[in-house]
């Protein structure tokens, strides 16, 4: 009886450690950010407020490989442009991988206030 008790703690213990990592993956795996329009963060593009190039490069880089299993680390991750602060608006970043090859980053514009942009990115 005793035996049985335990394998069954055992197995709901690991079940609940296997949850809470898949969890903790989702939510740290996330590509989507939403940032504030500030003075710091913000620059203008064809009269519309913008989230400025070095802002969306570096959340981008600093999420892609947010853990060893998800994705691949990327460098050196530029974007040509500020992002538009405008639903549908889209701007291709660049990045290189660990062995060098240069990628491209697709980024969209997801939803907009009148002081954020909520945004997101494609991991390949």
């Amino acid at each position: 009886m005793q035996r049985s008790k335990f394998l069954i703690g055992a197995i709901g213990g690991a079940t609940a450690v296997v949850a809470v990592g898949g969890l903790g993956t989702y939510l740290l795996s996330g590509t989507e950010s939403t940032t504030g329009l500030d003075s710091s963060s913000s620059a203008t593009v064809d009269g519309h407020k913008a989230l400025s190039a070095q802002i969306v490069a570096g959340r981008t880089q600093s999420k892609y490989h947010p853990l060893p299993w998800v994705g691949e680390k990327v460098t050196g991750v530029t974007c040509p442009t500020a992002l538009k602060a405008v639903a549908g608006a889209t701007v291709t970043c660049t990045g290189r991988t660990q062995g060098g090859t240069a990628i491209d980053i697709p980024v969209s514009v997801v939803k907009t206030t009148s002081d954020s942009v909520a945004w997101k990115f494609d991991r390949s």
